[in-house]
């Protein structure tokens, strides 16, 4: 039986990990480490060298930069049962970014010695692992384009649907986004008062309800419209 079996499951509901063929699924299954992180804790700092890929089970992980004066850049906050840290598996450079555990964390390392093996031995794989990095490169580019040509009330709307559909990941919509108002507006780059302005407004409209600590989508084709405005 492969280990970690149980977990097959929950990987399989994300779009990469479900198109691998299988006999690479219960490599990777078989290679993995097991990790737990306590809040806040660190998994990597940016200049730390390769440790391999991630893949979150249970929690968040934040992924960003901290200037040397405090301030927190945030990227993302990576879910189960997404995967994270492909950019130093093809580059074997040092990290790009820090990576903090959102609350407690249990997480999947596949090592960068033993996964780099395997793609020695089979360096047909590549192609799966190279389909990883460049679905985050299309959202990477589709952020840069909206941070230059979309107002903040539209950015808003569309992060919020991306997140809820697992930032085209194949994951099933969701309807409650584990995500403070100051996290979602560092993501944005755009300031607290106005996030909260935003939200206040689509909540008025009946597209959302704003919980603590948690965003809840009430009517997805409101906010979908929201994200079309001109």
């Amino acid at each position: 039986m492969t280990p970690f079996k149980h977990h097959r499951d929950l990987l399989l509901t994300g779009q990469w990990f479900s198109q691998l063929p299988a006999r690479l699924q219960d490599d990777l299954l078989t290679m993995a480490q097991l990790r737990r992180l306590e809040p806040g804790q660190r998994l990597f700092r940016r200049g730390d060298p390769p440790c391999g890929l991630y893949a979150v089970l249970d929690g968040a992980i934040r992924v960003g930069s901290i200037s040397e004066s405090g301030k927190e850049a945030l990227l993302v906050l990576v879910e189960p049962p997404h995967w994270f840290g492909e950019i130093s598996l093809f580059d074997g450079q040092p990290r790009t970014h820090d990576a903090f555990a959102e609350g407690p964390v249990t997480l999947f390392n596949l090592p960068q010695a033993p996964l780099l093996a395997l793609l020695q031995r089979r360096p047909e794989h590549w192609r799966d692992f190279a389909l990883l990095m460049s679905q985050k490169l299309r959202l990477a580019f589709i952020a840069l384009e909206e941070m230059s040509l979309l107002p903040a009330p539209q950015r808003l709307a569309r992060r919020l649907l991306m997140i809820a559909e697992g930032y085209g990941a194949g994951t099933s919509q969701r309807r409650v986004i584990h995500l403070a108002q100051e996290q979602l507006a560092m993501m944005l780059a755009i300031s607290r008062q106005t996030t909260n302005q935003i939200l206040k407004e689509l909540e008025a409209q009946g597209a959302l309800r704003l919980n603590y600590g948690e965003i809840e989508i009430l009517d997805p084709e409101l906010l979908r419209h929201a994200a079309q405005k001109p």
